[in-house]
């Protein structure tokens, strides 16, 4: 099973920014967690992240071409205003599952709003960075191995 797990704008600065609602593990530590539980369940993990809307959207279309069975996203800011990322993800029809650190439901009104939900066969919010494992474990016990 091959997996993209993408990460849009300021989430290269987990562990710096608004540790209340992130936390305090870093990026890089994330990945190591991440990869790790991926290689234990046999699954092919390409990581990418980009503070950059089209370069999300180039990447969500890489993973269709490239052969993944899934996505893994936390698109950042972008959910609440990217019709764009909203898009390739319809467009390239694999199954993704949303993900959010912190519990934007209970954060500030902007938040509530969800373009990428509307893609996604699952949302994961407020787990911390356990969400992702989650995420991954989800797709994996779906589309198997």
């Amino acid at each position: 099973m091959k997996l993209y797990i993408i990460n849009g704008p300021n989430l290269n600065m987990l562990g710096i920014r608004e540790p209340g609602h992130y936390g305090s593990t870093g990026y890089s530590q994330l990945i190591e967690l991440l990869r790790e539980h991926c290689a234990s369940q046999d699954v092919e993990a390409i990581f990418y992240q980009s503070n950059h809307e089209g370069d999300l959207v180039d990447c969500i279309q890489e993973a269709y071409f490239k052969g993944a069975d899934g996505i893994v996203i936390n698109p950042g800011a972008y959910t609440h205003t990217s019709i764009a990322i909203l898009d390739a993800v319809k467009s390239v029809s694999l199954p993704t599952v949303e993900v959010h650190i912190s519990k934007v439901e209970e954060r500030e009104d902007f938040r509530q709003i969800s373009y990428i939900r509307a893609a996604c066969e699952k949302t994961i919010t407020g787990h911390g960075i356990q969400g992702y494992i989650e995420a991954i474990d989800y797709l994996i016990e779906k589309y198997g191995n």
